[in-house]
């Protein structure tokens, strides 16, 4: 019925919602990150993190605690958090937290690309690469020796297709073509020594914009 889809919000997006207020309840205050800034080790700063939302993510670690541990198992609990939100939601929502993911899943290939032109090997680049942009094919992009392989293999049956197909040519895969292809992708351009962006955020912009209401009053600004 016009103008009372507010009395279904709940049938829809009512559990997300209140996962939402939980996780911002969650959020450390300014008097949590005074105590952190006072710990004198990485013990102390693991024991008062359990004293909130985090709880005992450091639980199963036994040996002595390093910052690479601590930043992984971040990590791996936001990962959890963002997969069970977004498993849970309904369009447009779906759709919104997909972009989110998308800018990982370029600056993931642009670093599997250049790491594989130094002749790094690809299992010490993709710890390196960010979970939110993990996907199947990521581990396949050492094996494209020119741009057309990279999108045909690769990229094709990626949500990154529509991003990747305008800027991608016929020459080889080298240091200055990588460089061009992150260009186009963003379509950086430096006004002011600001950087504005298109193509990707282009399109999430629109996509934001077309919903209307909150989301495009909170995410224009953002994007733009």
């Amino acid at each position: 019925m016009p103008g009372y889809s507010e009395f279904y919000f709940n049938v829809d997006h009512g559990y997300l919602e209140g996962l939402v207020r939980g996780f911002k309840a969650g959020i450390l205050t300014s008097a949590d990150y005074v105590n952190l800034a006072q710990c004198e080790t990485l013990e102390d700063l693991k024991l008062h993190l359990q004293t909130t939302d985090y709880g005992n993510f450091l639980a199963n670690e036994t040996g002595p605690l390093t910052v690479s541990t601590i930043d992984e198992k971040l990590k791996t609990k936001l990962l959890t958090e963002f997969h069970y939100f977004r498993n849970h939601a309904f369009e447009p929502l779906a759709t919104f937290l997909n972009f989110v993911t998308y800018n990982y899943m370029i600056d993931n290939v642009i670093l599997l690309i250049t790491g594989t032109l130094h002749q790094r090997p690809i299992a010490e680049l993709v710890p390196k690469c960010h979970p939110l942009g993990s996907f199947e094919q990521m581990e396949a992009v050492s094996i494209a020796s020119n741009p057309t392989e990279l999108f045909n293999a690769i990229l094709v049956d990626t949500p990154l297709a529509p991003f990747f197909q305008d800027c991608l040519s016929e020459n080889d895969l080298d240091e200055m073509n990588i460089e061009i292809m992150r260009n186009k992708l963003y379509k950086a351009s430096f006004c002011n020594k600001m950087i504005i962006f298109g193509s990707y955020l282009e399109a999430f912009y629109k996509f934001c914009e077309k919903q209307g209401g909150t989301t495009a009053e909170i995410m224009r600004p953002i994007l733009e």
